[in-house]
């Protein structure tokens, strides 16, 4: 399927000659004649297209009921039912439920398995475990604590990650959770690193609660925030020895960017933030460790500490350019001329910093409405998955497919960036291969495989499930886990070398203090026992009685009506007859009504399509 035109609105005409584009009575408008113009669009400007662009970008989209109900408003209404939220009932969603995998014993945890056991051997425990006073591998109970802890974070991160998605499909507020996703991205931390889903479930509540919120209460909240302190190296930030991680991320990727800040600005910086820690949840400053000397920073020189560090930076013209026009580029348009960001930065400042208002006189601008802006946006992995249910109405996140092994194949872990520089974006998330999944995961969605569907979160690393296996045949912990000969023949003999094994086996066992692969099994076993389940059921929804409930008759009918659902793009007139042909040769009939009885499955196929076809990557 290919566009009839990259972006543009579709006018009286292209609507006649395609009814799935857009309902009649679109205003025309000339390709750059809105470009850059921030001035609002008047009512006569407004009609449903415009609407499912706002919707679009200021949410995940909805279906066409949502749009209408926006296109009834002025555009001033609209764009406030969406910005100034705070008002709207949400109570679908639910608080985060814990599966108390936690326990204070866990605090401090050791950064890494030999500390862990070294800490135990040295004091006779660690992490709340004693050391066995006597027999083989008396530090195991140890070793298997460790890698519980960090297997229970792990699956319990994802499902945090699930439970957002979920509140991202099922709240009234989508805003709220589009910009705490911006934000997610823009002050990037990861729970692979964190290793404590209870400091990336604050975080999100924190983007949630600052989404639209002051920029400068967020920047200071983020630095201060035990997640992002362990992410990037809080604890080794002391006076004499001051670690540049968080000083140099948050001028070169969080306010300023590249090019606007010096070395020694990064250095002196860096010394305002010592002794700033995590005290598990919440935030500390150790004097001892904190250089409350002068500092010098952007040719201020005070003995600043790190709040007032971040002031200053928030003095800086090129903050305000920086953050207003990386907000832009995630909701309108990514080509942006260096006046225009220029102006954006000004806009911002002029708000004080303050998000909603920004976001107002965007979504009102006229540049907002321009045709650069309308369908050119690629949407990331999660905004695609979240959007296609919300275009099927559903009010709450599917189980199947896995939302986290899906956005994974997609190119986008929730809660688990690539690096503190989050998600590339734009022509970043497609290639060949992501195409390729987007493409399945449409099939998942419509025709979800039940037969040989695994849950993920019940299904360790390869080597672990081998351990597993060798222990279950019979083998001795020391041969199970043994490296040599895994898997092939060797498995196939396994009953022939048994005895062997296991004599050998012997003779290790007690010169061992732990096994550290059966650790890793242990704690799955343990963390896979206590976390709670995410239900197993895929999407509910009937393509039959939307058709219907549209009133259509014929294939022609139909496939306008669920192109006019899922595409913010036109496809051409070609595509939609080859389309309409497809539906007709599984229907045997162009007739819906008397194709009634069969209906849905076919209707599937062709949602699989429209939704594998590059104009539903856009938005």
């Amino acid at each position: 399927m290919a566009p009839t035109s990259t972006g543009a609105v579709a006018t009286d005409a292209s609507a006649a000659a395609n009814p799935a584009a857009e309902p009649p009575g679109q205003v025309a408008v000339p390709p750059d004649a809105w470009l850059e113009d921030m001035a609002p669009i008047d009512a006569a400007d407004w009609n449903y297209a415009r609407a499912r662009h706002l919707l679009d970008r200021a949410g995940f989209g909805g279906t066409p009921d949502d749009i209408a109900r926006l296109a009834r408003m002025t555009p001033e209404a609209a764009v406030l039912s969406l910005v100034d939220y705070q008002g709207i009932e949400n109570g679908r969603l639910t608080p985060f439920e814990h599966s108390g995998i936690y326990d204070p014993t866990l605090n401090p945890f050791p950064p890494t398995r030999p500390a862990a056991t070294r800490l135990a051997a040295e004091t006779g425990a660690a992490m709340g475990i004693a050391v066995k006073p006597s027999g083989a591998r008396k530090l195991q109970p140890v070793a298997n604590r460790f890698f519980y802890w960090l297997r229970a974070s792990t699956l319990e991160t994802r499902r945090v990650a699930n439970w957002w998605a979920d509140r991202m499909v099922a709240t009234e507020r989508p805003l709220e959770e589009k910009m705490a996703l911006f934000w997610h991205g823009h002050f990037a931390s990861g729970g692979d690193k964190v290793r404590d889903y209870r400091k990336m479930l604050g975080q999100v509540a924190l983007f949630q609660r600052l989404a639209t919120g002051n920029f400068r209460e967020l920047l200071i909240a983020v630095a201060q925030d035990p997640a992002m302190l362990v992410f990037l190296d809080a604890g080794q930030n002391v006076k004499g020895a001051p670690n540049e991680n968080f000083g140099r991320e948050v001028m070169e990727l969080f306010t300023m960017g590249v090019g606007n800040y010096t070395e020694q600005d990064i250095r002196e910086g860096a010394r305002a933030f010592t002794g700033w820690r995590d005290d598990d949840l919440t935030f500390r400053v150790d004097a001892t460790k904190h250089d409350d000397g002068e500092k010098t920073f952007l040719g201020r020189t005070g003995r600043f500490d790190g709040v007032q560090i971040l002031n200053i930076i928030l003095e800086q013209k090129v903050t305000a350019n920086y953050v207003a026009s990386k907000l832009y580029r995630f909701l309108v348009r990514e080509d942006l001329s260096p006046a225009f960001q220029e102006r954006l930065g000004a806009l911002l400042r002029d708000n004080k910093y303050d998000i909603a208002p920004f976001l107002r006189t965007v979504f009102l601008s006229r540049d907002f409405y321009s045709a650069r802006s309308v369908g050119t946006h690629i949407k990331g992995p999660v905004e695609l998955i979240v959007s296609t249910y919300r275009r099927l109405g559903l009010k709450t996140l599917p189980g199947v497919p896995d939302f986290n092994a899906a956005s994974g194949e997609l190119g986008q872990v929730l809660l688990n960036p690539p690096t503190v520089a989050g998600w590339a974006q734009g022509r970043a998330w497609i290639t060949p291969a992501t195409l390729l999944a987007r493409g399945n995961f449409a099939r998942e969605v419509v025709l979800p495989d039940m037969i040989d569907f695994v849950d993920p979160n019940l299904l360790p690393d390869a080597q672990t499930r081998q351990v597993n296996r060798r222990i279950l045949s019979g083998m001795d912990i020391t041969a199970a886990t043994s490296e040599r000969e895994p898997g092939g023949q060797a498995e196939a003999n396994m009953d022939k070398n048994m005895a062997g094994a296991k004599a050998m086996a012997n003779l290790l066992s007690d010169q061992e203090e732990f096994n550290t692969h059966y650790a890793s099994l242990k704690g799955w076993e343990e963390a896979v026992r206590k976390i709670k389940p995410v239900l197993r059921a895929p999407a509910q929804f009937s393509l039959t009685d939307m058709v219907f409930a549209e009133r259509a008759k014929t294939t022609a009918d139909a496939i306008d009506l669920l192109l006019r659902r899922f595409l913010a793009v036109p496809i051409d007139d070609e595509a939609r007859a080859t389309t309409i042909a497809f539906l007709g040769e599984q229907l045997g009939t162009s007739d819906l009504v008397r194709a009634r009885s069969y209906l849905e499955e076919p209707l599937r196929l062709v949602v699989h399509l429209i939704m594998s076809a590059p104009e539903y990557q856009l938005a």
